[in-house]
């Protein structure tokens, strides 16, 4: 079994409430979850409306399709308008 944790440290210049920012968030979420199979969060700075860490979970018996689903789901991130991804880790158990 392998597990690949992604963490995406998330902008939100946009939200100019936390408002504004659920909304954001839960939209994001959504498409990772439905277009992914993986389990999303926000995990962290939840009380600030312009930023968002994200935890992303997968787990899978091939480690090659996990790194390459945790990259595709980086690559959404990259291209999505409503925010901007200042940084991002991977890990692997």
């Amino acid at each position: 079994m392998h597990v690949g944790i992604l963490q995406l440290d998330l902008a939100i210049p946009s939200a100019d409430t936390l408002k504004d920012k659920r909304r954001v968030v839960l939209s994001l979420k959504d498409r990772i979850a439905n277009s992914h199979n993986v389990s999303v969060a926000e995990v962290d700075r939840l009380d600030e409306h312009r930023r968002c860490i994200m935890g992303v979970a997968m787990v899978s018996n091939d480690k090659r399709y996990v790194e390459g689903g945790l990259s595709k789901i980086v690559d959404m991130v990259k291209t999505n308008s409503d925010v901007n991804l200042l940084d991002f880790q991977t890990e692997f158990l």
